[in-house]
């Protein structure tokens, strides 16, 4: 069995000693939906947030139950949180990765707006490719690190606001479509949702050029 990576704040402590008063971790969910948006979550932390609490990871290794416990939590710890969408019709007309970046642009509108001094925050970025820089109009400090919404105490952080905000609005979308069981499949793939776009259509709130890929 596999030991559980608990995510630290290592890469961040060693961004404050370099000058980095806040750090902004970012991470996404949503990417392999057929429907629905893409969400870009932040979580901006300074020397304030010196230890995670407890429970807190990569969304994707949380219950659906435990990640609404631990997301107010998060937005407590936090110096500031938000969250930005990019949907469907978007997605068709843009391609994913403009709409991540457009996402991301804003939730960092959001924390502008909340009193976080973004220019000169540094961005810990999910991954290994920056999304956000060619929808930025002001360059920014931005570091990528692959599994960083793993390892990295902000970057989980970001995960688990992104997710249940998504999560919220596909539940809210399955009381408005019923048929395609968003409430448990949150836009995914699943073989009912696949078979119930076959039979009653596809909605607004599907990827149609997805659609198309996977037909």
């Amino acid at each position: 069995m596999m030991a559980v990576v608990l995510p630290h704040l290592d890469v961040e402590r060693d961004l404050w000693a370099r000058g980095s008063h806040v750090v902004i971790g970012i991470d996404e969910v949503g990417r392999g939906a057929i429907a629905g948006p893409v969400a870009v979550g932040v979580a901006a932390i300074d020397v304030s947030c010196s230890v995670i609490p407890d429970g807190v990871r990569d969304s994707k290794l949380l219950s659906e139950k435990r990640r609404e416990q631990l997301e107010p939590i998060v937005i407590e710890w936090a110096v500031a949180t938000a969250v930005g969408f990019a949907e469907a019709h978007e997605i068709d007309e843009l391609g994913i990765m403009r709409c991540l970046g457009l996402a991301g642009k804003r939730a960092l509108t959001s924390l502008h707006e909340q009193g976080v001094d973004v220019r000169t925050s540094t961005l810990l970025l999910d991954g290994n490719h920056d999304y956000l820089s060619t929808s930025l109009s002001t360059p920014l400090h931005i570091v990528t690190r692959v599994k960083a919404d793993r390892d990295c105490g902000s970057v989980a952080a970001a995960s688990v606001v992104a997710k249940v905000a998504r999560d919220r609005v596909m539940i809210a979308r399955h009381a408005e479509h019923p048929d395609y069981g968003w409430a448990g499949n949150k836009g995914y793939g699943s073989s009912s949702h696949l078979e119930a776009i076959g039979s009653v259509g596809a909605t607004a709130h599907h990827r149609r050029t997805w659609l198309h890929a996977t037909a």
